[in-house]
């Protein structure tokens, strides 16, 4: 907006009419500077500007503004004369202040890409009051898809992967795109080469165990009984991984009951519980249709699998740490507390009352000073 437009309602470059004298108090006011004639016209401007006739003496503004001229004597018919048009300037200058408004207010869209860019007045105000969701360097997803955790959160030790397991979602996609979800409630940690529970105990690489010797997140799939599998998930360290050990079924159970009663031995014709379908983790590669070509594939970049953040819980869950199951000939190492399953969860394959006690009580916290 030009300068003085608001206050004077004409350009400021003209004077008014001669004042005639005023009537009242004082005797004759002297009249006003005489009417300086307009600038001659720019030159290149369009013939019709530099046609443009003067506005007329009575529509010019007097020296010192409106009210100075009126003060110096404009009276009766000529002051008359001067109200439409101090009304028209305010109302132009009005509308002129909500135009500049309203394009201030608007945003701007960036034509190549698409992208929007704050206007000058959000710039003033600060940033919006609410901010997008902040992504983590955990996650590794592609637009329009849910988060999906990546490689740096599977780049962590047994334990403390063991425990940063629980709560999150597990994600199986069928070949027909039906989709499996899970939480993960219970696991197992196993430590490597010292573990003497580990298939990596004293080191020993086989073409069998070769996932756990692979980079953090990569599955670790095996047979056990020649008839189940187990997976587990390699962790920092060589030959340490992860056992996922059960689920809470979250999505797709009717696919996951019907795999189950293709695949498990026995009681076939008995209708299972929601709490039997992953409360293990035998059973949790037949509810997800997991088997040995799962063995050595990356969890945080496979299309048919992977861990995906749980939502957030009110409160954080309480953590038992026991000891392993299935393993009674690994002498001391059959007693670590390296199980590790959520208190009260009733999708838990094994609990473990006398560990939940000590928990109650304090008498056991899990540290890394424990293994």
């Amino acid at each position: 907006m030009g300068g003085g437009g608001c206050q004077g309602g004409a350009p400021a470059g003209n004077a008014g009419p001669q004042a005639s004298p005023h009537p009242g108090r004082g005797g004759p006011v002297p009249a006003p500077a005489p009417l300086r004639s307009a600038p001659p016209p720019a030159a290149g401007l369009p013939p019709s500007f530099a046609q443009a006739p003067a506005p007329p003496p009575d529509r010019a503004v007097l020296p010192g503004g409106l009210l100075g001229g009126l003060r110096a004597g404009v009276s009766g018919a000529a002051a008359d004369r001067w109200k439409p048009t101090r009304r028209g300037a305010q109302l132009s200058c009005t509308m002129g202040q909500k135009k500049q408004r309203a394009l201030e207010a608007k945003r701007h869209q960036n034509p190549s890409d698409g992208t929007q860019t704050p206007s000058p007045k959000e710039l003033h105000l600060g940033p919006p009051a609410t901010l997008g969701p902040t992504r983590s360097i955990y996650f590794s997803s592609p637009e329009g898809r849910p988060a999906r955790l990546g490689s740096a959160f599977f780049d962590q030790p047994a334990v403390s992967l063991a425990r940063a397991f629980l709560g999150q979602i597990l994600v199986r996609r069928l070949d027909d795109g039906t989709e499996l979800r899970g939480r993960i409630v219970e696991t197992e940690a196993y430590l490597g080469p010292e573990d003497e529970a580990a298939h990596s105990r004293g080191g020993r690489q086989t073409p069998r165990n070769r996932g756990m010797f692979m980079k953090p997140g990569t599955l670790y799939v095996y047979l056990i009984y020649g008839m189940y599998f187990c997976m587990n998930v390699s962790s920092r360290g060589d030959g340490a991984c992860v056992l996922l050990r059960a689920l809470e079924p979250l999505g797709g159970l009717e696919a996951m009951r019907q795999l189950r009663h293709a695949l498990r031995k026995g009681a076939a014709g008995r209708a299972l519980k929601d709490r039997e379908l992953c409360n293990g983790p035998s059973k949790l590669c037949q509810a997800l249709a997991i088997d040995r070509s799962f063995d050595q594939r990356d969890l945080a970049r496979d299309e048919s699998v992977w861990l995906e953040q749980g939502p957030p819980e009110p409160s954080e869950p309480a953590v038992v740490a026991a000891a392993r199951v299935g393993i009674g000939q690994a002498g001391e190492w059959a007693q670590k507390p390296l199980r590790f399953y959520i208190r009260g969860s009733p999708w838990v394959s094994v609990v473990d009352r006398a560990a939940e006690q000590d928990i109650q009580t304090g008498a056991r916290a899990c540290s890394h000073k424990d293994f």
